[in-house]
Protein backbone atom coordinates (compact mmCIF):
# COMPACT_ATOMS: atom_id res chain seq x y z
CA UNK A 1 0.00 0.00 0.00
CA UNK A 2 1.19 3.49 -0.86
CA UNK A 3 1.83 5.99 1.94
CA UNK A 4 0.46 9.52 1.51
CA UNK A 5 1.38 12.76 3.25
CA UNK A 6 -1.11 15.64 3.10
CA UNK A 7 0.78 18.89 3.64
CA UNK A 8 -0.78 22.12 4.96
CA UNK A 9 -4.35 20.96 4.49
CA UNK A 10 -7.44 22.27 6.27
CA UNK A 11 -8.61 19.28 8.32
CA UNK A 12 -12.36 19.36 9.05
CA UNK A 13 -12.78 17.12 12.07
CA UNK A 14 -14.44 16.94 15.50
CA UNK A 15 -15.84 20.46 15.54
CA UNK A 16 -12.67 22.23 14.36
CA UNK A 17 -10.86 23.23 11.18
CA UNK A 18 -7.08 23.20 11.56
CA UNK A 19 -4.18 23.47 9.13
CA UNK A 20 -2.31 20.20 9.65
CA UNK A 21 -0.21 17.51 8.05
CA UNK A 22 -1.73 14.02 7.85
CA UNK A 23 0.28 10.87 7.11
CA UNK A 24 -1.33 7.60 6.06
CA UNK A 25 0.40 4.23 6.24
CA UNK A 26 -1.16 1.32 4.42
CA UNK A 27 -4.82 1.20 5.54
CA UNK A 28 -4.61 3.61 8.46
CA UNK A 29 -3.91 7.17 9.52
CA UNK A 30 -0.44 6.98 11.05
CA UNK A 31 0.14 10.52 12.26
CA UNK A 32 -1.52 13.94 12.48
CA UNK A 33 0.60 16.93 13.40
CA UNK A 34 1.32 20.56 12.61
CA UNK A 35 4.38 19.50 10.60
CA UNK A 36 5.40 16.01 9.46
CA UNK A 37 8.58 15.16 7.57
CA UNK A 38 8.27 11.70 6.13
CA UNK A 39 11.06 9.82 4.39
CA UNK A 40 10.98 6.91 2.04
CA UNK A 41 8.27 5.93 -0.43
CA UNK A 42 5.72 8.62 0.42
CA UNK A 43 3.49 10.50 -2.03
CA UNK A 44 3.11 14.10 -0.93
CA UNK A 45 -0.26 15.78 -1.51
CA UNK A 46 -0.22 19.58 -1.55
CA UNK A 47 -3.20 20.54 0.57
CA UNK A 48 -2.91 24.31 0.37
CA UNK A 49 -6.32 25.83 -0.26
CA UNK A 50 -8.01 22.41 0.10
CA UNK A 51 -10.05 20.74 2.85
CA UNK A 52 -9.80 17.17 4.15
CA UNK A 53 -12.99 15.53 5.38
CA UNK A 54 -13.52 12.10 6.93
CA UNK A 55 -15.14 9.83 4.37
CA UNK A 56 -18.92 10.10 4.24
CA UNK A 57 -20.80 7.12 5.70
CA UNK A 58 -24.21 6.69 4.07
CA UNK A 59 -26.46 4.63 6.32
CA UNK A 60 -29.23 4.13 3.75
CA UNK A 61 -28.78 3.11 0.13
CA UNK A 62 -30.47 0.73 -2.32
CA UNK A 63 -27.89 -0.76 -4.69
CA UNK A 64 -30.39 -3.25 -6.20
CA UNK A 65 -28.18 -6.34 -6.29
CA UNK A 66 -29.15 -9.17 -6.46
CA UNK A 67 -32.19 -9.38 -8.70
CA UNK A 68 -32.69 -5.81 -9.89
CA UNK A 69 -29.38 -5.29 -11.65
CA UNK A 70 -30.99 -3.63 -14.68
CA UNK A 71 -31.25 -0.62 -12.33
CA UNK A 72 -27.92 -0.80 -10.51
CA UNK A 73 -25.24 -3.07 -9.09
CA UNK A 74 -23.10 -2.91 -5.99
CA UNK A 75 -20.10 -2.19 -8.23
CA UNK A 76 -21.67 0.64 -10.24
CA UNK A 77 -23.27 2.41 -7.31
CA UNK A 78 -20.26 2.02 -4.98
CA UNK A 79 -18.15 3.60 -7.72
CA UNK A 80 -20.58 6.53 -7.92
CA UNK A 81 -20.47 6.76 -4.13
CA UNK A 82 -16.67 6.97 -4.01
CA UNK A 83 -16.66 9.69 -6.68
CA UNK A 84 -18.88 11.67 -4.32
CA UNK A 85 -16.75 11.17 -1.21
CA UNK A 86 -18.88 8.35 0.22
CA UNK A 87 -16.40 5.77 1.51
CA UNK A 88 -18.82 3.48 3.39
CA UNK A 89 -22.45 2.50 2.89
CA UNK A 90 -25.20 0.43 4.50
CA UNK A 91 -27.52 -1.18 1.98
CA UNK A 92 -31.17 -2.14 2.31
CA UNK A 93 -32.70 -5.62 2.06
CA UNK A 94 -35.45 -5.04 -0.56
CA UNK A 95 -33.47 -6.72 -3.33
CA UNK A 96 -34.68 -9.85 -5.15
CA UNK A 97 -34.81 -12.16 -3.35
CA UNK A 98 -35.43 -10.05 -0.27
CA UNK A 99 -32.66 -10.52 2.32
CA UNK A 100 -34.91 -12.32 4.80
CA UNK A 101 -32.56 -15.09 6.00
CA UNK A 102 -28.97 -15.04 7.24
CA UNK A 103 -27.98 -17.09 4.18
CA UNK A 104 -29.45 -14.60 1.71
CA UNK A 105 -27.88 -11.73 3.65
CA UNK A 106 -24.45 -13.37 3.53
CA UNK A 107 -24.77 -13.74 -0.24
CA UNK A 108 -24.94 -9.94 -0.47
CA UNK A 109 -21.83 -9.65 1.69
CA UNK A 110 -20.05 -11.97 -0.73
CA UNK A 111 -20.98 -9.74 -3.66
CA UNK A 112 -19.78 -6.70 -1.71
CA UNK A 113 -16.44 -8.35 -0.96
CA UNK A 114 -15.87 -9.11 -4.64
CA UNK A 115 -17.12 -5.89 -6.25
CA UNK A 116 -17.59 -2.93 -3.89
CA UNK A 117 -15.11 -0.07 -4.16
CA UNK A 118 -16.43 1.37 -0.89
CA UNK A 119 -16.71 -0.20 2.57
CA UNK A 120 -20.02 -1.95 3.03
CA UNK A 121 -22.62 -3.37 5.36
CA UNK A 122 -26.07 -4.80 4.67
CA UNK A 123 -29.28 -4.68 6.70
CA UNK A 124 -31.20 -7.85 7.57
CA UNK A 125 -34.75 -7.64 6.22
CA UNK A 126 -38.03 -8.32 8.00
CA UNK A 127 -41.45 -9.60 6.97
CA UNK A 128 -44.57 -10.52 8.87
CA UNK A 129 -43.34 -14.12 9.08
CA UNK A 130 -39.55 -14.13 9.59
CA UNK A 131 -39.08 -12.84 13.13
CA UNK A 132 -37.12 -15.94 14.15
CA UNK A 133 -34.70 -15.41 11.26
CA UNK A 134 -34.34 -11.72 12.16
CA UNK A 135 -33.46 -12.54 15.74
CA UNK A 136 -30.53 -14.68 14.58
CA UNK A 137 -28.82 -11.32 14.02
CA UNK A 138 -28.36 -11.15 17.79
CA UNK A 139 -25.36 -13.41 17.16
CA UNK A 140 -23.99 -10.98 14.53
CA UNK A 141 -23.99 -7.70 16.43
CA UNK A 142 -20.37 -7.00 15.51
CA UNK A 143 -20.64 -7.57 11.75
CA UNK A 144 -24.16 -6.53 10.64
CA UNK A 145 -25.31 -2.91 10.71
CA UNK A 146 -28.88 -3.61 11.77
CA UNK A 147 -32.37 -4.89 11.09
CA UNK A 148 -34.64 -3.02 8.66
CA UNK A 149 -38.42 -2.84 9.12
CA UNK A 150 -40.59 -1.40 6.35
CA UNK A 151 -43.63 -0.01 8.16
CA UNK A 152 -44.81 1.15 4.72
CA UNK A 153 -45.10 -0.77 1.44
CA UNK A 154 -41.92 -2.00 -0.24
CA UNK A 155 -40.56 -4.49 -2.75
CA UNK A 156 -41.79 -8.04 -2.26
CA UNK A 157 -42.96 -9.46 1.06
CA UNK A 158 -41.48 -6.74 3.28
CA UNK A 159 -44.37 -4.66 4.61
CA UNK A 160 -44.50 -5.43 8.33
CA UNK A 161 -47.92 -4.55 9.71
CA UNK A 162 -48.37 -7.44 12.10
CA UNK A 163 -48.51 -6.14 15.67
CA UNK A 164 -47.29 -9.50 16.98
CA UNK A 165 -44.24 -9.47 14.67
CA UNK A 166 -43.34 -5.89 15.54
CA UNK A 167 -43.74 -6.61 19.23
CA UNK A 168 -41.48 -9.67 19.06
CA UNK A 169 -38.70 -7.92 17.12
CA UNK A 170 -38.71 -4.78 19.27
CA UNK A 171 -38.80 -6.92 22.41
CA UNK A 172 -36.02 -9.35 21.50
CA UNK A 173 -33.69 -7.71 18.98
CA UNK A 174 -30.27 -6.85 20.41
CA UNK A 175 -29.16 -5.04 17.26
CA UNK A 176 -30.20 -1.65 15.95
CA UNK A 177 -33.67 -1.55 14.36
CA UNK A 178 -34.02 0.86 11.43
CA UNK A 179 -37.54 1.73 10.31
CA UNK A 180 -39.19 3.18 7.23
CA UNK A 181 -42.19 4.84 8.83
CA UNK A 182 -45.33 5.49 6.78
CA UNK A 183 -48.81 4.31 7.74
CA UNK A 184 -50.16 2.18 4.89
CA UNK A 185 -53.80 2.58 5.96
CA UNK A 186 -53.60 6.38 5.79
CA UNK A 187 -51.77 6.27 2.45
CA UNK A 188 -54.44 4.04 0.88
CA UNK A 189 -57.23 6.22 2.22
CA UNK A 190 -55.61 9.37 0.81
CA UNK A 191 -54.97 7.72 -2.55
CA UNK A 192 -58.54 6.49 -2.95
CA UNK A 193 -59.97 9.90 -2.01
CA UNK A 194 -57.75 11.85 -4.42
CA UNK A 195 -58.22 9.32 -7.21
CA UNK A 196 -61.98 9.65 -6.87
CA UNK A 197 -61.79 13.45 -6.83
CA UNK A 198 -59.28 13.95 -9.66
CA UNK A 199 -59.20 10.83 -11.77
CA UNK A 200 -55.66 11.19 -13.10
CA UNK A 201 -53.03 11.94 -10.48
CA UNK A 202 -49.76 13.86 -10.89
CA UNK A 203 -46.39 14.01 -9.16
CA UNK A 204 -47.62 16.97 -7.09
CA UNK A 205 -50.23 14.68 -5.50
CA UNK A 206 -47.56 12.43 -4.01
CA UNK A 207 -47.04 14.46 -0.79
CA UNK A 208 -50.82 14.66 -0.38
CA UNK A 209 -51.12 10.87 -0.56
CA UNK A 210 -48.05 10.10 1.55
CA UNK A 211 -48.79 13.00 3.83
CA UNK A 212 -47.58 14.30 7.18
CA UNK A 213 -50.10 12.25 9.10
CA UNK A 214 -49.02 8.96 7.50
CA UNK A 215 -45.42 9.64 8.52
CA UNK A 216 -46.23 10.88 12.00
CA UNK A 217 -48.54 8.01 12.99
CA UNK A 218 -46.06 5.37 11.87
CA UNK A 219 -43.07 7.07 13.54
CA UNK A 220 -45.12 7.38 16.73
CA UNK A 221 -45.91 3.66 16.63
CA UNK A 222 -42.24 2.73 16.20
CA UNK A 223 -41.24 5.01 19.08
CA UNK A 224 -43.92 3.55 21.34
CA UNK A 225 -42.59 0.03 20.69
CA UNK A 226 -39.01 1.18 21.29
CA UNK A 227 -39.86 2.93 24.54
CA UNK A 228 -41.83 -0.08 25.74
CA UNK A 229 -38.80 -2.38 25.40
CA UNK A 230 -35.90 0.12 25.48
CA UNK A 231 -35.03 -1.00 21.94
CA UNK A 232 -32.29 0.64 19.91
CA UNK A 233 -34.38 2.39 17.23
CA UNK A 234 -33.18 4.47 14.28
CA UNK A 235 -35.95 6.11 12.23
CA UNK A 236 -34.95 6.69 8.63
CA UNK A 237 -35.66 9.67 6.35
CA UNK A 238 -37.72 11.98 8.57
CA UNK A 239 -39.56 14.27 6.14
CA UNK A 240 -42.12 16.31 8.12
CA UNK A 241 -42.21 19.09 10.64
CA UNK A 242 -44.85 17.19 12.59
CA UNK A 243 -42.59 14.20 13.25
CA UNK A 244 -39.94 16.42 14.81
CA UNK A 245 -42.01 16.87 17.95
CA UNK A 246 -41.28 13.19 18.65
CA UNK A 247 -37.55 13.83 19.07
CA UNK A 248 -35.55 15.71 21.67
CA UNK A 249 -31.98 16.99 21.64
CA UNK A 250 -31.22 16.85 25.35
CA UNK A 251 -29.09 13.68 25.36
CA UNK A 252 -25.69 13.31 23.70
CA UNK A 253 -25.86 10.95 20.74
CA UNK A 254 -23.97 8.17 22.53
CA UNK A 255 -26.74 8.02 25.15
CA UNK A 256 -29.73 8.09 22.79
CA UNK A 257 -31.75 4.91 22.35
CA UNK A 258 -33.91 6.52 19.65
CA UNK A 259 -32.18 8.35 16.80
CA UNK A 260 -33.32 9.90 13.53
CA UNK A 261 -32.01 10.44 10.02
CA UNK A 262 -32.71 13.14 7.45
CA UNK A 263 -31.96 12.72 3.75
CA UNK A 264 -30.30 15.17 1.41
CA UNK A 265 -33.29 15.43 -0.93
CA UNK A 266 -35.62 16.46 1.91
CA UNK A 267 -33.10 19.20 2.78
CA UNK A 268 -32.66 20.29 -0.84
CA UNK A 269 -36.02 20.02 -2.65
CA UNK A 270 -39.60 20.97 -1.74
CA UNK A 271 -43.02 20.23 -3.20
CA UNK A 272 -42.61 23.36 -5.31
CA UNK A 273 -40.04 21.42 -7.37
CA UNK A 274 -42.59 18.89 -8.71
CA UNK A 275 -43.63 21.47 -11.32
CA UNK A 276 -40.08 21.41 -12.72
CA UNK A 277 -38.91 17.87 -12.01
CA UNK A 278 -42.10 15.80 -11.89
CA UNK A 279 -41.61 12.12 -11.16
CA UNK A 280 -37.83 12.53 -11.10
CA UNK A 281 -38.26 13.52 -7.44
CA UNK A 282 -41.04 11.08 -6.60
CA UNK A 283 -39.81 9.11 -3.57
CA UNK A 284 -41.07 7.53 -0.36
CA UNK A 285 -41.52 9.30 1.99
CA UNK A 286 -42.48 12.14 -0.29
CA UNK A 287 -40.76 15.49 -0.66
CA UNK A 288 -43.26 17.82 0.99
CA UNK A 289 -44.28 21.46 1.36
CA UNK A 290 -41.52 24.06 1.97
CA UNK A 291 -42.20 24.58 5.68
CA UNK A 292 -41.10 20.99 6.28
CA UNK A 293 -37.71 21.62 4.70
CA UNK A 294 -37.15 24.65 6.92
CA UNK A 295 -38.11 22.67 10.02
CA UNK A 296 -35.79 19.80 9.04
CA UNK A 297 -32.86 22.17 8.71
CA UNK A 298 -33.50 23.62 12.14
CA UNK A 299 -33.79 20.16 13.70
CA UNK A 300 -30.57 19.04 12.02
CA UNK A 301 -28.68 22.00 13.40
CA UNK A 302 -30.07 21.63 16.94
CA UNK A 303 -29.39 17.85 16.97
CA UNK A 304 -32.93 16.52 17.03
CA UNK A 305 -31.93 14.90 13.73
CA UNK A 306 -28.75 12.91 14.15
CA UNK A 307 -27.40 11.93 10.73
CA UNK A 308 -27.63 12.81 7.03
CA UNK A 309 -28.08 10.07 4.40
CA UNK A 310 -29.20 9.71 0.77
CA UNK A 311 -31.70 6.83 0.53
CA UNK A 312 -30.12 6.40 -2.91
CA UNK A 313 -32.76 4.48 -4.88
CA UNK A 314 -32.07 4.26 -8.63
CA UNK A 315 -34.63 3.32 -11.27
CA UNK A 316 -34.25 3.33 -15.04
CA UNK A 317 -35.41 6.42 -16.90
CA UNK A 318 -38.31 4.40 -18.37
CA UNK A 319 -39.42 3.32 -14.89
CA UNK A 320 -39.74 6.97 -13.84
CA UNK A 321 -42.13 7.83 -16.69
CA UNK A 322 -45.84 7.38 -17.28
CA UNK A 323 -48.76 7.65 -14.91
CA UNK A 324 -48.66 8.27 -11.17
CA UNK A 325 -49.21 4.58 -10.54
CA UNK A 326 -46.45 3.52 -12.96
CA UNK A 327 -43.68 5.98 -12.12
CA UNK A 328 -41.40 4.29 -9.56
CA UNK A 329 -40.50 6.04 -6.31
CA UNK A 330 -36.83 6.73 -5.61
CA UNK A 331 -33.97 9.09 -6.48
CA UNK A 332 -30.34 8.33 -7.40
CA UNK A 333 -28.25 10.53 -5.09
CA UNK A 334 -25.17 8.76 -3.70
CA UNK A 335 -22.71 10.49 -6.05
CA UNK A 336 -23.55 13.99 -4.80
CA UNK A 337 -24.54 14.18 -1.09
CA UNK A 338 -21.36 15.87 0.10
CA UNK A 339 -21.53 18.36 -2.78
CA UNK A 340 -25.17 19.06 -1.88
CA UNK A 341 -24.20 19.89 1.68
CA UNK A 342 -21.24 21.98 0.53
CA UNK A 343 -23.69 23.95 -1.60
CA UNK A 344 -25.73 24.63 1.52
CA UNK A 345 -22.53 25.57 3.36
CA UNK A 346 -21.90 28.14 0.64
CA UNK A 347 -25.42 29.55 1.03
CA UNK A 348 -24.91 29.88 4.80
CA UNK A 349 -27.14 27.08 6.07
CA UNK A 350 -24.60 24.74 7.66
CA UNK A 351 -20.96 24.97 8.86
CA UNK A 352 -18.32 22.65 7.44
CA UNK A 353 -17.76 21.03 10.83
CA UNK A 354 -21.47 20.23 11.07
CA UNK A 355 -21.30 18.52 7.68
CA UNK A 356 -18.46 16.31 8.92
CA UNK A 357 -20.39 15.62 12.11
CA UNK A 358 -23.69 14.63 10.52
CA UNK A 359 -22.29 12.72 7.54
CA UNK A 360 -19.37 10.94 9.22
CA UNK A 361 -18.83 11.29 13.00
CA UNK A 362 -22.46 10.87 14.04
CA UNK A 363 -23.09 7.96 11.67
CA UNK A 364 -20.11 6.12 13.10
CA UNK A 365 -21.32 6.85 16.64
CA UNK A 366 -24.94 6.00 15.91
CA UNK A 367 -24.08 2.56 14.52
CA UNK A 368 -20.98 2.05 16.72
CA UNK A 369 -18.77 1.53 13.67
CA UNK A 370 -15.25 0.46 14.58
CA UNK A 371 -12.44 2.93 13.81
CA UNK A 372 -14.12 4.97 11.08
CA UNK A 373 -15.89 8.29 10.73
CA UNK A 374 -13.14 10.47 12.19
CA UNK A 375 -9.70 11.71 11.17
CA UNK A 376 -7.78 10.12 14.05
CA UNK A 377 -4.46 8.36 14.37
CA UNK A 378 -5.02 4.61 14.14
CA UNK A 379 -8.35 4.95 12.32
CA UNK A 380 -8.92 3.67 8.80
CA UNK A 381 -7.76 6.21 6.22
CA UNK A 382 -11.19 6.91 4.69
CA UNK A 383 -10.58 10.48 3.53
CA UNK A 384 -11.99 12.99 1.05
CA UNK A 385 -10.04 15.91 -0.37
CA UNK A 386 -12.36 18.77 -1.34
CA UNK A 387 -11.75 21.95 -3.35
CA UNK A 388 -14.29 24.51 -2.16
CA UNK A 389 -13.36 26.89 -4.98
CA UNK A 390 -13.69 24.62 -8.01
CA UNK A 391 -17.26 24.40 -9.35
CA UNK A 392 -18.68 21.10 -10.57
CA UNK A 393 -21.67 20.76 -12.92
CA UNK A 394 -23.65 17.50 -12.98
CA UNK A 395 -24.06 16.21 -16.54
CA UNK A 396 -24.90 13.02 -18.40
CA UNK A 397 -21.19 12.61 -19.11
CA UNK A 398 -20.11 12.52 -15.44
CA UNK A 399 -23.03 10.63 -13.87
CA UNK A 400 -21.78 7.20 -12.80
CA UNK A 401 -25.08 5.58 -11.77
CA UNK A 402 -26.05 2.62 -13.94
CA UNK A 403 -29.46 4.28 -14.48
CA UNK A 404 -27.64 7.18 -16.16
CA UNK A 405 -29.68 10.10 -14.86
CA UNK A 406 -29.95 12.41 -11.85
CA UNK A 407 -32.51 14.95 -10.59
CA UNK A 408 -29.48 17.25 -10.21
CA UNK A 409 -28.53 17.29 -13.91
CA UNK A 410 -27.25 20.71 -15.06
CA UNK A 411 -26.96 21.88 -11.44
CA UNK A 412 -23.61 23.54 -10.68
CA UNK A 413 -22.11 23.01 -7.24
CA UNK A 414 -19.57 25.53 -5.94
CA UNK A 415 -17.16 22.77 -4.83
CA UNK A 416 -15.57 19.60 -6.21
CA UNK A 417 -14.50 16.23 -4.86
CA UNK A 418 -10.83 15.97 -5.86
CA UNK A 419 -9.65 12.72 -4.26
CA UNK A 420 -11.28 9.89 -2.29
CA UNK A 421 -9.25 7.41 -0.22
CA UNK A 422 -10.78 4.14 1.00
CA UNK A 423 -8.69 2.31 3.59
CA UNK A 424 -5.68 4.37 2.56
CA UNK A 425 -6.04 3.52 -1.14
CA UNK A 426 -6.48 6.45 -3.54
CA UNK A 427 -9.49 5.04 -5.38
CA UNK A 428 -10.66 8.28 -7.05
CA UNK A 429 -8.29 11.01 -8.20
CA UNK A 430 -9.86 13.74 -10.35
CA UNK A 431 -11.59 11.20 -12.58
CA UNK A 432 -8.74 8.66 -12.54
CA UNK A 433 -9.56 5.36 -10.87
CA UNK A 434 -7.60 2.67 -9.00
CA UNK A 435 -9.96 -0.29 -8.60
CA UNK A 436 -7.26 -2.77 -7.61
CA UNK A 437 -8.42 -2.96 -4.00
CA UNK A 438 -11.99 -3.45 -2.86
CA UNK A 439 -13.66 -1.96 0.21
CA UNK A 440 -13.91 -3.75 3.55
CA UNK A 441 -16.84 -5.10 5.53
CA UNK A 442 -17.77 -2.67 8.28
CA UNK A 443 -17.35 -3.93 11.84
CA UNK A 444 -19.18 -2.64 14.91
CA UNK A 445 -18.13 -2.07 18.52
CA UNK A 446 -21.10 -3.82 20.13
CA UNK A 447 -21.16 -6.08 23.15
Amino acid sequence: MQKYLFKNIQVVNEGKIKTLDVLTNEQFIERIDSTIDAKGNVVEVNGEGKHLFPGVIDDQVHFREPGLTHKATIYTESKAAVAGGVTSFMEMPNTVPNALTPQLLEEKYNIGAMTSLANYSFFMGTSNSNADEVLKMNDHKKDVCGVKIFMGASTGNMLVDSHATLDKIFRESEVLIATHCEDERIIKMNYERLKKEKGELSAADHPLIRNDEACYESSLTAIQFAKKYNSRLHILHISTEKELQLFGNMLPLKDKRITAEVCVHHLHFTADDYARLGYRIKCNPAIKAPHNKEALWQALLDDRLDVIATDHAPHTWEEKQGSYEHAHAGLPLVQHPLLMMLYHYADGRIPLVKIAEKMSHAVADCFEIANRGYIREGYHADLVLVDLNKPFTVSKENILYKCGWSPLENFTFPASIEKTFVNGNLVYDNGVWDESKKGSRLLFNRG
